[in-house]
């Protein structure tokens, strides 16, 4: 059965540096792609991090570049997510997703799903206080 487990979320002052990580386990074969995604009340997922395994290739959403990084530890099976220079528009929960070339596009592919052959976490919180 595979378990992804989010661990790091905190409270932080503005301009603070959080590192999430995200162990994952019971997996065949390690994901095409690893993502972050966070939801904040009242808001819409947004993905906010991803990496393609096999290459270690990152990618980014717009608001969070030059500001987060995504790494990948295959040995550990384990995600990181390094945030720093944090801004109160962060806080959200935060979620570790596994998957295919989907996950590497924030599902914003024509037919890309959130939950066909994609597994996710149960998410860690990310307070940002001004």
């Amino acid at each position: 059965q595979v378990q992804l487990v989010e661990s790091g979320g905190d409270s932080v002052q503005s301009g603070g540096s959080l590192r999430l990580s995200c162990a994952a386990s019971g997996y065949i074969d390690i994901p095409h792609c690893m993502g972050w995604f966070r939801q904040a009340p009242g808001q819409e997922r947004e993905g906010v991090a991803a990496i393609y395994t096999g290459g270690q290739t990152p990618y980014y959403a717009d608001p969070v570049k030059g500001r987060f990084s995504i790494s990948q530890d295959n040995t550990k099976n384990t995600t990181y997510l390094q945030m720093s220079s944090l801004k109160p528009e962060d806080t959200a929960m935060y979620y570790c997703a596994g998957g295919g070339f989907e996950v590497c596009r924030f599902f914003k592919g024509p037919r890309d799903s959130a939950s066909a052959n994609v597994y996710w976490g149960h998410g860690t919180q990310v307070t940002v206080s001004a």
